[in-house]
């Protein structure tokens, strides 16, 4: 399938919308292909370090997908593109796809028979595990915890994934840990697909609840966070949108408002 990037010009960044079946009939075709893939997703925590790290962007524009991760960039996009048949009113929240919406459907991935897991605790890594041995049985799964995220364990990593040889790697150590890594590492590390998830692995483990679907609906997941883990999320919600204003502006005024649109046959491996 074709994968086109959209501008969010309110945001200066690009996405690649695509709900949940199309996600996963892209990630068949880069199984297929065998090739190294990136799959990340733009929420405003992204989009701020976007626009403030060199090396954060540098990932972004190589990357082959940019999902809508948040319901506030996926509401501005839906407002740019409205009169388009891919975000009426109805549809525009199935292209708000976060981790949790599409790892449930990776069964449908034609040809995955290797996964690696690389973040979260033991507990929730192992049971992340266990569940993905049950959404796509006939793939080998296997983890590696990255708490306590350091060099060492990094290289650890890095070189248990060259003997895995994984075709599929969620690699969740939050946001910007996980773009980091991927960007010091990528040319190193084994073809495969790699996809952030952030903190999903501790969700779809059961040990951090999700919110309603519902609020997700709305855009209001931020208020779940924020009741949940006010300390974490509070500076998201209420500091990190001013400085993010700050940055688009400073970007107006300075006139660099464009961004590299790579297409994903520009930087196969």
């Amino acid at each position: 399938m074709s994968l086109v990037r959209d501008r969010v010009p309110l945001l200066d960044v690009d996405v690649t919308a695509l709900c949940a079946d199309e996600l996963i009939q892209a990630m068949s075709g880069f199984v297929s292909d065998g090739t190294t893939r990136v799959v990340l997703g733009h929420n405003l925590h992204s989009v701020t370090l976007f626009h403030s790290s060199p090396d954060f962007r540098l990932l972004y524009e190589r990357s082959d997908v940019v999902l809508l991760d948040g319901a506030p960039v996926a509401m501005l996009w839906g407002l740019c593109r409205r009169g388009n048949s891919r975000s009426d009113d109805q549809g525009l929240m199935e292209y708000r796809l976060g981790s949790t919406d599409w790892v449930p459907a990776l069964g449908g991935v034609e040809g995955l028979r290797r996964i690696a897991v690389v973040g979260a605790g033991p507990e929730a890594n192992a049971k992340t595990v266990e569940r993905l041995r049950g959404i796509v049985p006939d793939a080998e799964v296997a983890g590696r915890p990255g708490d306590n995220w350091d060099n060492d364990s990094e290289e650890s990593v890095v070189a248990w994934l060259a003997e895995f040889q994984p075709q599929l790697v969620l690699l969740g150590l939050g946001m910007p840990l996980q773009e980091s890594v991927l960007h010091r590492r990528l040319e190193e590390l084994p073809p495969a697909v790699y996809c952030t998830v952030g903190g999903a692995i501790e969700q779809l483990a059961g040990l951090q609840k999700l919110a309603p679907r519902w609020l997700g609906r709305l855009g209001l997941e931020w208020a779940w966070r924020l009741i949940l883990h006010p300390g974490r999320v509070a500076y998201r919600v209420f500091g990190e949108p001013w400085i993010l204003l700050g940055l688009l502006v400073r970007r107006r005024l300075s006139g660099n408002n464009t961004t590299v649109d790579r297409s994903p046959a520009e930087h196969e491996r």
